[in-house]
């Protein structure tokens, strides 16, 4: 039988989210520039980037208790697809 060390599992999977979110924040750096010297409202921008710096915090990552629900936590519409 496999066993999986759910700790390392979660450290490992906090270290992927991150991974994803790198290019998503730089990409939402230049959208916030570019909006502010546009004048236009950043709130959306500011949110989503907010989310993107929590996500690796989410509660459901510190409660799963297996590598399956790890997986199901994924955000594709936030992070992207996932590897």
């Amino acid at each position: 039988m496999i066993t999986h060390d759910i700790e390392k599992a979660r450290d490992i999977w906090k270290n992927k989210i991150r991974k994803a979110r790198q290019p998503k924040l730089e990409e939402l750096d230049v959208k916030y520039m570019r909006a502010l010297e546009a004048n236009n409202d950043v709130s959306v921008i500011v949110q989503t980037k907010e989310k993107l710096r929590n996500f690796p915090n989410k509660v459901e990552i510190l409660q799963a208790t297996t590598i399956e629900e790890l997986r199901e936590i994924w955000d594709n519409d936030l992070l992207g697809e996932k590897d």
